[in-house]
């Protein structure tokens, strides 16, 4: 017979609770690194980002404004974007965010989504531009496909952040 510990009164430790948000974004920005691909063109969704996005709007009160200068950082190390383009988007992102709740006192899936959507396209638009005045890249249709999928993936990484959620408190 399994035995089934009570969930309350679970200590947890304050790494834990504070820690699991960032670390997940880092492993997020670190999944395209991990995966042994070549391509022509970009494939691979902005998993950081989509995870920074996630924590945000399931959770607003654990991100203060600034997280997105270290965590762009972070993430413009791993993916080989030019420094700053990452810092300067999810910075962006986090404002408009908390501008945007502000102004709306209610939110649903649908609501959430659509806002996730903006956030995403505006960044791989964003990351693109920056690859472009650098001097390379191609024409922005080559990022076109993989805006598509990241908004069609971003449910299933506010799943596994409701999960981490789940987790991490008590």
């Amino acid at each position: 017979m399994p035995r089934y510990d009570n969930r309350i009164g679970r200590n947890r430790s304050e790494l834990q609770i504070r820690g699991t948000p960032v670390v997940s974004v880092m492993l997020g920005s670190m999944s395209a690194t991990l995966v042994p691909m070549i391509a022509q063109a970009p494939l691979i969704p902005p998993i950081g980002l989509m995870m920074l996005i996630a924590w945000r709007l399931l959770r607003p009160e654990i991100w203060p404004l600034w997280i997105g200068l270290p965590l762009g950082l972070f993430d413009d190390l791993m993916s080989g974007q030019p420094i700053g383009s990452a810092v300067l988007l999810w910075t962006v992102i986090l404002l408009a965010l908390d501008f945007e709740s502000q102004r709306h006192f209610w939110r649903d899936y649908w609501h959430g989504w659509f806002t996730a959507s903006l956030a995403i396209a505006f960044a791989l638009a964003g990351g693109w531009l920056f690859v472009r005045l650098a001097g390379n890249g191609g024409s922005i249709i080559q990022i076109l496909p993989q805006i598509a999928y990241s908004i069609g993936l971003f449910p299933l990484v506010v799943r596994i952040c409701a999960v981490l959620d789940r987790w991490r408190l008590p």
